[in-house]
């Protein structure tokens, strides 16, 4: 009986073990792609003494997942690759890669030393260390923060008078809040299908170098201007996404990081946003925004009935830069508008609108569209988020949030039609469990593929500050 229930355990592609039949799993030991191969390998070996003769098992008996261990054991993928406190010293590139020492984005281990004044200087500078890691979203707030006011809506806050259990009105005195139900997950699923899977992970020396951006002729616009913004220290977290599902609590079904403006929810308004307080200076109430990483190895949010699961991992560094255009000078956005890149459905809706690029710090030559990067030892995890940037003059958005604002052409010209706003270019860097464990948040029928990756904007920058930025990127300053 308890071989024929081990031979069961195996078949059912290994959402239980042999010794645990009978037991609920706990997600997070299936969850975690790199466990589960490595699951996988044990369980092979585990069984060998049964499997002497072979004429005694059908070859269409055999476990899918069977494959020499050294095609599953993703610490094998990379075998240099080590947790963040194992860095070695010497960071120079192979192969001609910019490394570090050399060109690119220059990014540190933000374990290093403490959090720069400045948090985008800390990509650029190679004489300022970037912050030290702080609490995830569930940690308390850091009340010595002086850019992170205490949030709004934490219930916590005395200022915030509305007990959270009532749910006649919300804060502003609007409807409850009704939550969007998950489409197609459920609690009781097991992670089998959750995603993302090992095959969705790539080494990024075997990325294949590429140029990011069109080079800038005689009449662009070269210069930058960097919204210092912080990474989220304050815990400002919600499943909402009041420009594509407005009214809607969980209407996005993940986990999003806000920085810039502190109220940003399902329900915010032009109105709403302009009131309320921001974590950036200079008076930028703009709201800044993306799906969260998560650590498969924690078992964390276990019982989410969307499937994103793990431990939040919050970016180490943050850059939010405005950028110019190749071929023109730029001209200032409207206030509230707003801004999409990517497309959070990419894996069932096609490559289409699909905006992700993943690398790695010191790899930035490197760019992977539809694959999660694993990066050698002292290189973090770096998404790079670019928004359209070529508007139609008129609208501040459209229906389906795109049309009113492109993205350039190849040449780095906007079409005609359009004229050339500041680009928003974000770039988060993040300290990942070794291995491929780590996944970003997702519609649960994405399965967290790599290509669903996106982030969203609204620009609520005083008309002055708007006007600043423009004229720093025209006249080619660093700003």
């Amino acid at each position: 009986m308890a071989a024929a229930m081990t031979a069961l355990a195996v078949a059912a592609g290994g959402l239980v073990s042999a010794a645990v039949i009978g037991v609920a799993p706990a997600r997070a030991d299936h969850c975690d792609p790199a466990q589960a191969s490595q699951d996988d390998s044990r369980r092979q070996r585990d069984r060998a003494p049964d499997q002497q003769a072979p004429d005694q098992q059908a070859p269409d008996e055999q476990a899918p997942d069977q494959q020499a261990p050294d095609q599953q054991v993703p610490d094998q993928q990379v075998p240099d690759q080590q947790a963040p406190d194992q860095q070695a010293p010497d960071r120079q590139g192979q192969d001609g890669d910019q490394q570090v020492q050399g060109g690119g984005i220059v990014l540190r281990d933000p374990a290093q030393s403490p959090e720069p004044e400045d948090p985008g200087d800390a990509l650029f500078r190679r004489d300022r260390s970037p912050r030290t890691p702080t609490a995830t979203p569930q940690d308390p707030q850091d009340p010595q923060d002086p850019q992170n006011p205490q949030d709004p809506q934490d219930p916590q806050n005395p200022q915030n008078p509305q007990d959270p259990g009532d749910q006649s009105q919300d804060r502003r005195g609007r409807p409850p809040r009704t939550a969007s139900p998950s489409p197609t997950a459920s609690q009781d699923d097991d992670c089998k299908d959750l995603g993302p899977f090992v095959t969705d992970f790539v080494d990024i020396r075997q990325v294949q170098p590429l140029r990011l951006d069109a080079g800038i002729g005689r009449n662009g616009s070269r210069g930058t201007f960097v919204a210092q913004c912080g990474t989220n220290r304050n815990g400002h977290n919600n499943p909402d996404n009041f420009i594509v599902a407005p009214g809607v609590s969980n209407g996005a079904h993940h986990l999003h990081d806000y920085v810039g403006n502190l109220s940003t929810d399902g329900f915010s308004t032009d109105e709403s946003l302009a009131a309320a307080g921001t974590t950036c200076r200079l008076g930028d109430k703009s709201t800044y925004f993306w799906p969260v990483l998560r650590d498969r190895k924690v078992d964390a949010n276990a019982q989410d009935p969307d499937g994103n699961v793990g431990r939040v991992i919050r970016a180490g560094t943050v850059s939010l830069q405005f950028r110019g255009n190749a071929t023109s000078r730029v001209v200032a956005m409207p206030r509230f508008l707003r801004l999409i890149t990517g497309d959070a459905k990419a894996g069932t809706n096609g490559a289409a609108n699909a905006r992700a690029r993943w690398s790695c710090t010191g790899f930035t030559n490197r760019i992977s569209p539809d694959k999660y990067p694993l990066c050698p030892r002292g290189s973090q995890v770096l998404r790079i988020l670019d928004f359209p940037s070529c508007w139609d003059g008129q609208n501040t958005d459209s229906a389906n949030h795109r049309t009113h604002v492109v993205f350039p052409g190849q040449n780095g010209a906007c079409p005609q039609g359009t004229r050339a706003i500041p680009q928003l270019r974000m770039l988060l860097a993040y300290t990942v469990p070794q291995g491929p464990s780590f996944a970003v948040d997702a519609f649960p029928e994405q399965k967290h593929n790599p290509v669903t990756d996106h982030a969203d904007f609204a620009n609520v920058m005083p008309e002055r500050l708007m006007q600043f930025v423009v004229s720093c990127i025209n006249r080619g300053r660093r700003c």
